[in-house]
């Protein structure tokens, strides 16, 4: 539990379209409280639709979204720290996203994984080399960040990717 911060830049765009999209452009044109709010709402639920579309089992789960701060606030229970872990990336790895507040619990406890921020000229080799000593490992890196990766090499500069411990 904690916060971790993240790249506001960098990310899914997952507000520029339906509900999210048009609050976004009230509150920017008239930030007003009810639009912040509004917009705070619609990007909590677009989070919350991410998350579900990579059918990451999480009993009661919440997400909430503070358009001020730029910070998600993430509970439920997580089956296991991989998921936990993939839930904190899909709240994160978004634009516009600064932060992630994170009240998760684990069912069963497991080590944590570190945290690569990617930059200009990493790739998923590279990464495994500087991990584990050698860019062979690229597919525990790759697996373990599925299903928000669908290709080893679409990764990209300020996405947060987690490194699993060796196994």
């Amino acid at each position: 539990m904690g916060m971790f911060s993240f790249i506001k830049e960098a990310g899914e765009k997952l507000f520029g379209r339906g509900e999210a999209k048009a609050a976004q452009e009230a509150a920017a044109a008239k930030p007003t409280p009810e639009n912040i709010e509004a917009l705070s709402k619609a990007a909590g639920d677009a989070i919350a639709t991410y998350i579900n579309s990579m059918n990451l089992n999480v009993q009661a789960l919440e997400i909430g979204f503070d358009a001020a701060s730029a910070t998600v606030t993430v509970s439920g229970v997580a089956p296991d720290q991989a998921t936990k872990e993939k839930v904190l990336l899909c709240c994160g790895n978004v634009a516009t996203v600064a932060a992630v507040n994170d009240l998760m619990t684990v069912s069963s406890p497991e080590p944590e994984s570190q945290w690569h921020v990617v930059v200009s000229g990493d790739n998923l080799s590279k990464i495994s080399k500087h991990f584990y000593g050698t860019p062979n490992k690229y597919p525990q890196i790759f697996e373990a960040n599925q299903p928000m990766l669908t290709h080893p090499d679409k990764i990209y500069p300020g996405q947060v990717l987690r490194i699993p411990p060796d196994a």
